[in-house]
Order: structure tokens, then C-alpha cells, then sequence
């Protein structure tokens, strides 16, 4: 029987080969339909000033959403950690600046004139421009990998227990100074990393997950238990708590995504996750236009009903989205055009061949 240590280094190397890897792309499937469903369900309620029953869905998922999507989106770094610092830098930084700073300036694009009516244009312009140093909107999460990376790389030769150590505390500080990126950089580093230096416990958890799928559907209903009741109680967040839930929820949506791709069940949830930072880029537009519809003809009076339809017309419509601009040869929205490489390109250069 093969080691653990050796099927995840296969499997990281089969992912960056091209060929993917089933229960990773599940887990992404997973992790980004919550983040549409935060981001639709939190918009209605905001907007309609009630609260509906997909609520408590997202306030279950808060723990874990964004600690799984950053500890998958350590996992094969191992691999491509010790290349030269031009392709590291292009790979990881341009790929993901050129995106959030394409997708930024569509959403500023939309977002301009309801806010030129509230503040004038010298605010949109001001706001714009603060967006390159604070994140704006939905759009973080692209921001603040390309940091993530960097620091990895830099600090790749200091043991990897003191940087996990020092990562550890700073997620359990619940740091607040009011700058995004600070905040969210010591909130979520820790999970990146642990997904970069125990890569090979992730895979090994999922091996285990897929040769004994009745042990991990009780291991997953018990996390279920805990998860939803530490919630309940208001505790989810408390130092240490919030460490240990995060890691516990990425375990749980690994194993997840594990059950799933062994079954060969929910597809769709496959192909979200391959196209996962697609649907990323382009929710924002199909997600607020549902939500405005759908609350100004209130054809639908069930709150949770409608945020339900606006996560999943924010998921296919921006499919759709996607699939309109390969028919009209708009690659460059979610293909990084060769004129934006600083390195020779060698592979698919499709948005999600780099994620």
C-alpha cells in the first residue's frame, strides 16, 4: 500500500500537470457557492430589513467559509514554491493583480453613479483609488493571495512551526485596525500556510475519508453538531474557538468533497469548483441586479426564498456571464492577456489552469 506522504505528492503534482483533482475542486465548489450565498442572503436582508431562514445557513457556515478556500489554495504550493522569482511573480502576483484590477474597475463601473448621486464624482474617484490599498467589495480574497504567497516564499527558509506559531496567534487576536488587509492577513494566514506545510496530512485525511466513507459521514455529523452549536450559542468567535473551528470545518468540507467525488455525485458542484474564481470575478452583477428585481416586484414574500434564487442566479449567471464573453472573443475578462505576462508562458492560460 502506497504511503501517505507519496500519493499527496502525486496528486499535487497531477494537479499541476493539468489533470485536476476531484475532491479539491468539489471543496472549492463547496466554499465558493457559500461565498456567493454570504454575499446574496446578508444583500436581501440588508435591503428588505428582515431576516429569512438561508440566515441561519450562512451564520453555520461563517466558521469555515473562508478557511477552507485559503487552506486549498495552499495545497500545491509546495510545488511551485521554489521557482525563480520573475515566474513566481508572475504565476502568483500579476496573475491575480491583472484580475483585480480588470474586475475592480467593472464594479466601480456599475457602482459609480448611484455613488456619484450620494457623494459626487471626486468621492468615486477617491474611493477608487483607495480600493488599490483597501480592498474593495467582493473582491478580497484575490487581493490578499498574491500577499499570501509572497510572504510564503520570503519566509520559506525560517522553520515552519515558529511562522504557523506566530500565524496561530494572530488569527486568535482577532485583530481589528480597520484596514482590510491587516485585518484579514491575520485572520487568514494561518490557514493558507497549514494548507502549504501540511499538505500531505490534507490528502492523507482525504484518502482515509475516501476508504472509510461510513466513519467520515459520522465524523462529519458529528462536526455538524458542534459546529452548529457553538454557533447558536455565540461562541463561534471567541479566541482559540474560532482556530479550532476553522480548521475543523476545512476538514469537514474536505472530507465533503472526498464522499462526493467518490460517489460521483452533484456535479455542478465539480464545475464550480474548477471555475471557482470565475465565479468569483463576475456573482457581483447577476447577484444585484436578482436581488433588485426580485424586491421591487415582491412577486416572492418569503425572505429566505428570495436570497436562495439570488445565490443561485449570482452562481449560473455568472457562468453565463463567462460563457458570453468566450462567444464574443472577451477573453481578456477572465484569460490574462500574453501583453500582462512578465514571464514566458508554458501552460494553459485559462483563468482557472492558475488559481
Amino acid at each position: 500500500m502506497t504511503t501517505n506522504g507519496t500519493v499527496a505528492a502525486t496528486d499535487r503534482s497531477a494537479g499541476t500537470a493539468g489533470a485536476r483533482v476531484d475532491w479539491v475542486d468539489y471543496a472549492k465548489g463547496i466554499c465558493i457557492i457559500m461565498v456567493v450565498m454570504m454575499h446574496s442572503v446578508l444583500g436581501v436582508e440588508k435591503a428588505a430589513e428582515q431576516t429569512g431562514f438561508m440566515h441561519y445557513v450562512v451564520m453555520f457556515a461563517k466558521p469555515f467559509r473562508m478557511p477552507d478556500f485559503f487552506l486549498i489554495s495552499g495545497l500545491f504550493l509546495s510545488v511551485v514554491i521554489n521557482r525563480d522569482w520573475r515566474t513566481y511573480l508572475d504565476r502568483k502576483v500579476m496573475h491575480f493583480a491583472y484580475f483585480y484590477v480588470l474586475w475592480v474597475t467593472i464594479q466601480f463601473g456599475f457602482k459609480a453613479p448611484s455613488l456619484a448621486a450620494e457623494a459626487g464624482w471626486a468621492e468615486v474617484g477617491l474611493q477608487y483609488l483607495t480600493s488599490f490599498v483597501q480592498p474593495f467589495g467582493t473582491l478580497w480574497f484575490i487581493y490578499l493571495l498574491p500577499i499570501f504567497f509572497v510572504v510564503t516564499k520570503l519566509t520559506r527558509n525560517v522553520p515552519p512551526l515558529m511562522i504557523w506559531l506566530i500565524a496561530a496567534v494572530l488569527e486568535s487576536a482577532h485583530v481589528t485596525t480597520g484596514w482590510y488587509v491587516i485585518d484579514e492577513f491575520c485572520a487568514r494566514f494561518v490557514y493558507f500556510y497549514t494548507g502549504y506545510v501540511l499538505a500531505d496530512y490534507v490528502f492523507a485525511l482525504s484518502d482515509r475519508a475516501r476508504a472509510r466513507p461510513a466513519f467520515a459521514m459520522l465524523g462529519l455529523g458529528l462536526w455538524a453538531l458542534i459546529n452548529g452549536g457553538l454557533v447558536a450559542l455565540d461562541v463561534s468567535e471567541w479566541p482559540v474557538v474560532s482556530l479550532v473551528l476553522g480548521f475543523a470545518g476545512a476538514s469537514a468540507i474536505i472530507v465533503t468533497g472526498t464522499l462526493l467525488a467518490r460517489a460521483h455525485r452533484l456535479g455542478f458542484l465539480r464545475f464550480c469548483g474548477e471555475h471557482s474564481i470565475v465565479i468569483y470575478l463576475a456573482f457581483f452583477l447577476p447577484m444585484a441586479a436578482t436581488r433588485i428585481l426580485l424586491l421591487q416586484f415582491a412577486v416572492i414574500p418569503d425572505i429566505g426564498l428570495i436570497s436562495l434564487i439570488v445565490t443561485a442566479a449570482g452562481v449560473a449567471g455568472s457562468v453565463l456571464i463567462w460563457r458570453l464573453a468566450l462567444a464574443v472573443r472577451a477573453n481578456f475578462l477572465f484569460e490574462r492577456p500574453a501583453a500582462f505576462w512578465i514571464a514566458p508562458k508554458k501552460a494553459a492560460t485559462s483563468l482557472q489552469a492558475a488559481e
